[in-house]
């Protein structure tokens, strides 16, 4: 067991570093490819109803799960492989799980590039790049509302597209990693509110809510630690943090807020659906394209953080059920 736990440990650290050095691949992506699975699934299942999008989010997110658990057992193989094998096999079957699911480094690439063209005055640039980042509207945005956006979508994804995938695996290994990005691309893809997905989506939109809150509330712990002003970002994260309508994305916008400083939230437009949400760190000065590139830095940071922190979670974890058990065999 404790192997098995240090192998999970280095497994993390060289998909971490594999994201940073090689990121996600323009084809062939494993998240792209359940994405196609996952709608060839909802093209069959579709009904305006809310039981059908919960048989649609168990079938393919429970899939996923089960088939990252089938071919973790097969890697390592059975008891008569020797040790050493099965504890290459399990570490490089984590560090291409990491590798697969975490999204930082893309969305450090595409947070800079907006940035940049918002800096160089092209903001034409700016709206075409906007939709590889989030759903807004950019048609309705200047060049500071898309400043804004990006800085929310770096925020937001931080939790998402690392902080909870390393949470998830550090508790359940391989299958924990995968279900997690299943969760969270079938919310990307079917949770939002539009009238086709509002009863179907449901379910995986509630989902998606459960298993990001724990990487959530860690990203904005995270985040007041890394902060260069630590007191701001927590003062904005407990005071706004609830205003969110998302009960995920609110402490992680507001910590990020207050550590850069901005102002965030406010009025914005989804597929021409206009929301106004509470600003979050209302003292703080508007989300300009230079914070950007400060948001992507601080993003890093959280990053490293959440690596160390489930790592040594999950190796803290494993010692002390290591001690019980020892202590458990000798008093009986």
């Amino acid at each position: 067991m404790r192997a098995e736990h240090a192998g999970y440990a280095c497994g993390a650290a060289i998909g971490f570093l594999g994201d940073l050095i090689v990121a996600d691949p323009e084809r062939g992506h494993p998240v792209a490819a359940f994405g196609r699975a996952a709608a060839a699934v909802e093209s069959r299942l579709w009904r305006d109803h809310r039981g059908y999008g919960a048989a649609h989010a168990v079938l393919c997110a429970g899939g996923a799960a089960a088939g990252a658990a089938l071919l973790e057992r097969a890697v390592r193989g059975g008891p008569r492989t020797p040790g050493p094998a099965r504890a290459v096999a399990g570490t490089a079957l984590t560090a291409a799980a990491v590798w697969a699911v975490l999204g930082g480094t893309s969305l450090g690439r595409e947070a800079r590039a907006i940035g940049d063209a918002l800096l160089a005055g092209d903001t034409d640039l700016a709206r075409r790049r906007l939709p590889h980042l989030c759903g807004r509207d950019p048609q309705a945005l200047d060049g500071p509302q898309m400043a804004r956006a990006v800085v929310e979508s770096v925020a937001e994804n931080t939790s998402d597209a690392v902080v909870g995938a390393l949470v998830w695996g550090a508790l359940g290994g391989v299958p924990g990693l995968v279900a997690f990005r299943a969760v969270n691309t079938l919310d990307a893809m079917v949770g939002h509110k539009s009238p086709r997905y509002l009863k179907f989506g449901w379910a995986s939109a509630r989902l998606d809510d459960v298993a990001g809150w724990p990487g959530s509330r860690l990203t904005a712990a995270l985040t007041v630690l890394a902060a260069p002003d630590r007191r701001a970002a927590a003062r904005a994260c407990r005071a706004d943090g609830g205003a969110h309508p998302s009960p995920n994305a609110g402490p992680v916008e507001a910590s990020f807020a207050g550590a850069l400083g901005v102002r965030l939230g406010g009025t914005l437009a989804y597929g021409g659906r206009v929301e106004h949400r509470p600003q979050l760190n209302g003292a703080g000065r508007p989300a300009g394209a230079a914070d950007i590139a400060r948001a992507v830095r601080l993003s890093r940071r959280v990053g490293v953080l959440a690596l160390t922190t489930t790592v040594a979670g999950r190796l803290a974890a494993g010692a002390l059920r290591a001690a019980v058990s020892r202590r458990g065999r000798r008093t009986g």
